[in-house]
């Protein structure tokens, strides 16, 4: 009876464990571009950042990856342009099937802004990168509010000028929008620091983004 037991329970095991491995084969793979925002900066529980707190919300089927780097911009000529980093190769090479971009809060910077006629052409550039070997399904996002000028970012940029350039984006390269900005306006208690959102408000994120994938049925196919 006990190697009957013994047999049963290691089949089982082996079936669990063959299941596990076709379900993570077949995982929809999610990308999450940005900035601080992103990355979760001044979030010290890694569970609590935006990324992870999506990926749970997806479950089992999809694999969350936080590409997110503190200061970045969209603007190639900015002051830290996310271009040269290798969390935009190593989210080029991650072959996302789906991708969420988040950037230009930091291009708001008067330094930086100063080539905001180019955020356009920089914009468009990144989304024609991420398809050049695949055709995920591509989400950009308008910026969350600023709630303060700390670190000289503006507000009044991201609403007035950076917001309407994504719009813009949205439309020419027929792609989806998450509009964190009109979302959180009220959501000022869960900035710590007027820029950036703590766990509650990351799970904020988290939610808008969940909503808006299972808006939009994944049609990409599966590499």
């Amino acid at each position: 009876m006990k190697s009957q037991f013994l047999l049963k329970f290691f089949a089982l095991v082996i079936f669990l464990f063959t299941v596990s491995l076709f379900a993570q084969k077949n995982q929809i793979r999610v990308a999450c571009i940005g900035n601080s925002i992103t990355y979760g900066f001044g979030i010290k529980d890694s569970t609590q950042k935006y990324p992870y707190q999506l990926g749970k919300l997806l479950g089992i089927n999809y694999l969350v990856k936080n590409f997110g780097v503190n200061g970045r911009t969209m603007l190639k000529k900015g002051d830290y342009p996310y271009w040269k980093e290798n969390a935009f190769k190593d989210a080029l090479a991650f072959k996302p099937q789906i991708v969420i971009i988040c950037l230009g809060t930091n291009d708001s910077k008067p330094w930086n802004w100063k080539y905001g006629n180019e955020f356009y052409s920089d914009y468009t550039s990144m989304v024609k990168a991420f398809r050049k070997e695949g055709k995920p399904e591509i989400f950009v996002c308008d910026c969350p509010p600023a709630f303060s000028h700390k670190y000289s970012i503006s507000d009044s940029v991201i609403h007035y000028q950076i917001i309407p350039l994504i719009d813009s984006v949205r439309s020419e390269t027929h792609t989806k929008l998450i509009d964190f900005y009109s979302k959180m306006k009220k959501d000022s208690s869960m900035f710590f620091d007027g820029i950036h959102p703590d766990g509650k408000g990351a799970f904020i994120m988290a939610q808008i983004v969940y909503n808006a994938i299972k808006k939009y049925p994944v049609r990409v196919k599966k590499n």
